[in-house]
């Protein structure tokens, strides 16, 4: 498909250039309903992509909504039949690929997998039209969010990202409020998470070690898409996040929640710029620590510019934070403990969440007191979660509040920060044409090559 043809279907898809897109916080396209509605009673036949780990946690989630678990894909035969113990009746399989190409009675796909599958297996769902639930951050690539994107309106499937924190009532609260103008016109948010440190290390180089494969754990699919490497127990199971090859660091583990209501709340759209600073980098790992600054054209008076900074990781022996006089007032959380959180700063007050998801905050005076306000009318529908929301969406019903066409252009604006932090340059960006304006050189990164077998 060209570059031309893409950005033509993308606008007649995204209807950026009017208000359409957010109308309702990103939920209002048409394309996204699905082509054939079923009774609320009917039950789906669901196949799952990755059953351990949060895969685990989205297999119990969708089976206790009372839908049909068909099949079931891990290339770990331990985590696979751990799931496959509960769910008896589903077929196993150990490649995506053989179980989309063989089962007839699927009619929906979650996908679990680790960030740098997650395209090659939804991808592959989409073209043939399964419903598709992915996890975030929705691509391990700027390109391959915008092939999902397109692709689910081609195909008019019910799509959603795991994005918790939008599914609950008080993110849908706070981007009312941010709507209404609650803290007046937004020029500036900071976005922080305690990751990696928490969870898996960044900033250092390849195991030189190659231990035998275990018996249970099929390699070759691991890898799928990524560059060939010998198998290390530092990547499977979890702490692949933290390597260029297969994860997308700190920023694309959290952004897809801390920046979301900052995201959608300002309706921010492309970027027109990225920079980052860091910890010294390798062509291996994330760094110790980065902050990124992203920059935000106007949307109407009501939406000026916005700089939007990020920070991740340990910064001299601390968690990387905005600087003291922006955190300054602030409730945070006990010394020493690291946490998320994000602050909007608008003209009126402040919205500040120490919260991952954004689902909790305080509206205050630029003083740092609680601020009188009166709740805006709820314009976004409530709903149990974000399994419901998307299983709702299959039978028939309105789009998922984290469609791929929201989270599509959620995804590609996050994944340009890895850009940025990769290159090691500011980038002017052209959104819509997914490509640097001031002469830096990132296809590659925009758009990587694939292992033979595990194209899009």
């Amino acid at each position: 498909m060209s570059r031309q043809r893409d950005r033509r279907q993308f606008l007649q898809a995204s209807g950026l250039a009017g208000v359409g897109f957010w109308a309702a916080g990103g939920v209002a396209l048409a394309a996204d309903q699905p082509k054939v509605a079923r009774a609320a009673s009917e039950k789906l036949n669901v196949a799952f992509v990755g059953v351990g780990g949060m895969g685990g946690g989205n297999l119990d989630s969708i089976a206790g909504l009372g839908e049909n678990v068909v099949a079931l894909c891990d290339i770990d035969d331990v985590r696979l039949n751990a799931a496959a113990n509960k769910h008896r009746k589903a077929k196993k399989y150990n490649d995506f690929r053989k179980m989309l190409d063989e089962q007839k009675d699927i009619d929906a796909v979650v996908v679990s997998t680790p960030d740098h599958c997650h395209a090659v297996a939804a991808m592959r769902a989409l073209k043939m039209g399964k419903h598709v639930y992915c996890e975030k951050p929705l691509t391990y690539s700027i390109y391959e969010a915008r092939q999902m994107r397109l692709t689910a309106a081609e195909k008019k499937v019910a799509t959603c990202m795991g994005n918790r924190g939008t599914a609950t009532n008080g993110f849908r609260a706070g981007v009312e409020l941010l709507h209404s103008g609650v803290i007046g016109p937004v020029r500036e948010v900071h976005v922080w998470t305690d990751r990696p440190s928490r969870y898996w290390k960044q900033g250092m180089d390849r195991p030189k070690d190659t231990p035998k494969v275990p018996s249970t754990v099929h390699w070759n699919l691991w890898l799928g898409p990524a560059p060939e490497r010998p198998y290390n127990p530092i990547y499977h199971p979890f702490a692949w996040r933290g390597w260029q090859d297969f994860g997308t660091g700190a920023l694309g583990d959290m952004a897809c929640h801390t920046c979301n209501l900052a995201y959608m709340g300002l309706k921010l759209g492309f970027p027109n710029s990225a920079v980052a600073v860091s910890s010294p980098m390798n062509k291996e790992t994330y760094p110790l620590w980065s902050t990124i600054n992203f920059t935000f054209p106007e949307r109407s008076k009501e939406f000026p510019a916005v700089k939007l900074t990020w920070y991740d990781g340990i910064k001299d022996g601390k968690q990387n934070l905005p600087p003291e006089e922006v955190l300054k007032g602030l409730k945070l959380p006990g010394q020493g403990k690291l946490f998320s959180g994000s602050l909007l700063i608008g003209d009126k007050g402040i919205l500040y969440s120490p919260n991952d998801y954004g689902e909790r905050y305080d509206i205050l005076t630029k003083d740092r007191e609680k601020l009188s306000f009166n709740k805006p009318e709820a314009t976004l529908p409530r709903v149990p979660s974000q399994y419901a929301d998307w299983v709702n969406a299959c039978k028939g019903g309105r789009p998922a509040l984290a469609n791929f066409n929201y989270a599509g252009m959620l995804t590609e604006t996050i994944l340009l920060g890895n850009v940025a932090l990769r290159a090691g340059k500011k980038i002017e960006w052209n959104g819509e044409e997914m490509k640097s304006t001031n002469g830096v050189n990132v296809a590659a990164l925009v758009q990587r090559e694939y292992r033979k077998g595990w194209s899009l």
